[in-house]
């Protein structure tokens, strides 16, 4: 899918998925392999390629991680 990764007002990394107009902070980041995975606020996990451009905004494609559950 494809999301929006931007600076919020407080300069949080901030994900922004138009298709499910889902704005959410990102609260963790983790390296896995050759994927960065990100952690929301609402729980959801998304996996983006590692290496990226570091000026945002940036419109990337993300994968959404299944639950562990």
């Amino acid at each position: 899918m494809k999301v929006i990764l931007r600076n919020n007002a407080d300069g949080k990394l901030e994900v922004y998925v138009a298709k499910k107009d889902l704005e959410e902070v990102v609260v963790s980041q983790e390296i896995d392999g050759e994927s960065k995975i990100l952690t929301l606020t609402n729980g959801w996990r998304l996996s983006i390629p590692k290496d990226q451009p570091e000026k945002l905004p940036l419109t990337i494609d993300a994968k959404r991680l299944e639950d562990d559950d």
